[in-house]
């Protein structure tokens, strides 16, 4: 657990097969198996721990003693491509062990201006560097999706999107690629990610396209924190993400619903916490991850570091047991983040 969280935060000198830069949610890292767990680490020029040839790792120049990592296997279906030449990984990534990966739409309203912009977020930065396109059309992730289960063992997806201005927020474009995805491969379960619709009626529309477990990220509880770090999404008050949560448990059920929570954006730790407990009791899965400074991000132009390792320690051992408690784990939420845990440690703490 304690090394999961420092290589979390202070990354590696190492980069896997599996790699990605930029893009939605937490990004420029390598994907590995740490412990016989996923873990996805931040590759990092300078930091104290390197993976040496024969998977020795080291800090500092120190062996890591029963430390058991291994870069994961570049898919086979990173080799194909669409008919008008399109990369299957340029719709879809690898994520882990056996999540496929993708954001349907890769542009957002909030990316538009620095004071809408969420500081830490790259989405569109992928599609700057001509890695991924604008708009994945249902019948091509449905096409990668058979793929990716037929070749490398595929065992969930997770589908996330950037906020329309419209009143669904994006849940018209993800509920059909879902419902695409499913008919190829009916037993996939996939999450699709959120902000919370205008119209809440969409949440019922993505579950009947048969979306398994749905992500509403708020990133942040703390009002003043919202607002230095998701402008834009600070406009839409807690009280919206609330009634969407539980509209959300509703109709997916409990422990079908998450959000992230990210550590070291300025938040008091213990609030955290007591935030994370009440969004269990309404049954949402509070997926604690470290805040990362993401090149092209407004954050890491600004240099603001990681969080202390320490601190997401302490922060992910208290959720951790909370979720203990209330008999709550991510691996029941059969697909998503927090079904995956490869950004979290919450999963090695039990959570």
């Amino acid at each position: 657990m304690d090394l999961r969280s420092e290589l979390a935060v202070r990354g590696i000198r190492s980069r896997p097969a599996v790699s990605r830069r930029a893009g939605a949610g937490p990004s420029d890292d390598g994907h590995w198996i740490l412990d016989g767990r996923s873990a996805t680490l931040p590759v990092v020029e300078d930091s104290p721990f390197e993976l040496h040839p024969g998977g020795t790792l080291t800090r500092d120049g120190v062996v890591v003693d029963d430390a058991m990592l291994e870069p994961i296997v570049r898919p086979r279906f990173y080799d194909l491509t669409t008919e008008d030449g399109t990369p299957y990984e340029a719709l879809a990534r690898l994520h882990g062990t056996e999540v496929l990966a993708t954001t349907v739409v890769q542009t957002c309203i909030r990316y538009t201006h620095e004071d809408t912009r969420c500081r830490f977020c790259t989405i569109e930065e992928s599609l700057r560097s001509g890695a991924t396109v604008q708009v994945k059309s249902p019948e091509l992730l449905a096409e990668v999706a058979h793929a990716a289960v037929e070749l490398d063992g595929i065992r969930q997806m997770v589908m996330t999107t950037g906020t329309s201005n419209g009143p669904d927020r994006g849940a018209k474009h993800l509920s059909k690629c879902v419902a695409a995805v499913r008919s190829a491969v009916p037993g996939l379960p996939i999450q699709v990610q959120i902000e919370p619709p205008l119209d809440l009626s969409w949440i019922t529309t993505l579950h009947e396209a048969g979306a398994t477990a749905l992500g509403i990220h708020v990133e942040a509880l703390d009002e003043t924190v919202r607002a230095r770090w998701t402008p834009g999404k600070a406009t839409v008050p807690m009280a919206r993400y609330e009634e969407a949560w539980q509209e959300a448990v509703r109709v997916f059920g409990r422990n079908r619903v998450s959000t992230y929570l990210l550590v070291g954006l300025g938040e008091d730790p213990d609030e955290l916490v007591a935030g994370a407990e009440r969004l269990i009791e309404m049954g949402v899965y509070p997926f604690v991850v470290p805040y990362r400074p993401l090149a092209g991000s407004l954050a890491h132009a600004d240099g603001v570091p990681a969080p202390d390792p320490a601190t997401l320690m302490r922060v992910t051992r208290r959720v951790a047991r909370a979720l203990r408690e209330a008999d709550m784990r991510g691996a029941d939420q059969v697909a998503g983040c927090a079904a995956c845990g490869a950004c979290s440690a919450l999963g090695a703490c039990g959570g």
